[in-house]
């Protein structure tokens, strides 16, 4: 079985170089084949055994895996630090959250009620927030990749660009088939997110829940489960039960904007943080003349920052730190408005 299965392999490599040669683009795709089977085939092989992958798992993987290079295409066009203008949220919030959005997740949380209670009883994370970020990130599952994972993140450990990450990934990966998740359940982004709440796979490992009992953390095709497994992620990130995400606000035109403005430099996200104001209370945001748009006033003493995400005039937001629990999701103050939003809309 080995000899024949070095047969196919070898077949494989030369059908790649002939095909390669054959459009013209090179001997490149068959010389980063033959480098990307020695990568995985001995230092990954070997760091995943040394992390504690079984030989069995990796005997059953390696062999169906080949390098990939529209996953390196689609990680390089990647934008990096840019000085741009930060564009308005507006038009974002209008295709995110969207009436067909909206009123998917409102029968998506009547359906599922129960089980958001129990989840929401047990976490303290809304039931709403739960169905925010589902609905965001896979729009209810209805979308959630075609990327084979392991495959994915071989090839982009293999490019060595961010190496540790995606060979972490990967290792991550083959713990999840040692575990028992099926093989044919690892497709998700070209970057290794995958399943209904986009988890990579280290997360999975750390942070996926059992929502219905029956022994498994299946967030690729169970809603109950993933749910339970957002929860607790927010829980992981720091979610303070009871407190809102922030509150739509008008701000006067007599604010002092530069007396408020955050002197701290942001250790990560810097574009997302450097957009907040220094951080208040709600009494003292009120007294500067700040009025909730509609809605309960948070209580006074809770802390919060001031984001204009339009610019003077328009729509502004307090936020609390459970606004940086949804950052930590994605870190990005459009994501974040937006699932906090939806949330407010699902639950209406």
């Amino acid at each position: 079985m080995r000899s024949f299965k070095s047969s196919i392999r070898r077949f494989i490599l030369v059908g790649t170089a002939v095909l390669a040669v054959a459009v013209g683009g090179a001997p490149a795709v068959a010389q980063d084949e033959a480098g990307f089977q020695t990568y995985i085939n001995g230092p990954l092989r070997e760091q995943a055994l040394r992390e504690g992958v079984s030989a069995r798992t990796l005997d059953a993987v390696l062999p169906s895996l080949t390098y990939n290079p529209r996953v390196i295409e689609l990680d390089r066009d990647q934008p990096g630090s840019s000085t741009a203008a930060i564009p308005a949220f507006a038009p974002y919030k209008a295709r995110h959250v969207d009436a067909a959005r909206i009123n998917r997740g409102r029968e998506t949380y009547r359906r599922l009620r129960s089980k958001l209670e129990r989840v929401e009883r047990e976490t303290g994370v809304p039931e709403s927030i739960m169905v925010a970020i589902f609905g965001h990130e896979t729009n209810y599952g209805s979308y959630t990749g075609g990327f084979d994972l392991p495959r994915s993140l071989a090839t982009l450990a293999y490019e060595g660009r961010r190496r540790d990450l995606f060979a972490g990934e990967f290792i991550a990966t083959m713990k999840m088939v040692d575990r028992g998740v099926p093989r044919e359940s690892l497709k998700g982004s070209w970057a290794g997110a995958f399943g209904y709440p986009q988890f990579l796979p280290s997360v999975y490992l750390r942070l996926a829940r059992d929502g219905d009992g029956d022994g498994v953390a299946n967030i690729w095709s169970n809603e109950a489960d993933t749910l339970a497994s957002i929860a607790n992620y927010f829980v992981a990130s720091g979610w303070r039960p009871g407190q809102p995400w922030g509150v739509a606000v008008n701000v006067p035109s007599s604010l002092n904007r530069t007396a408020l403005v955050n002197g701290t430099v942001p250790t990560r996200c810097t574009r997302v943080f450097e957009r907040h104001s220094q951080w208040r209370s709600m009494a003292e945001w009120r007294a500067l003349g700040i009025v909730p748009q509609s809605g309960s006033w948070p209580a006074d003493h809770v802390q919060a920052t001031l984001l204009e995400p339009d610019g003077p005039g328009k729509t502004a937001y307090l936020l609390t730190g459970n606004y940086r629990v949804i950052l930590d999701y994605n870190c990005s103050n459009f994501y974040a408005l937006s699932v906090g939003l939806l949330a407010d809309e699902v639950e209406h």
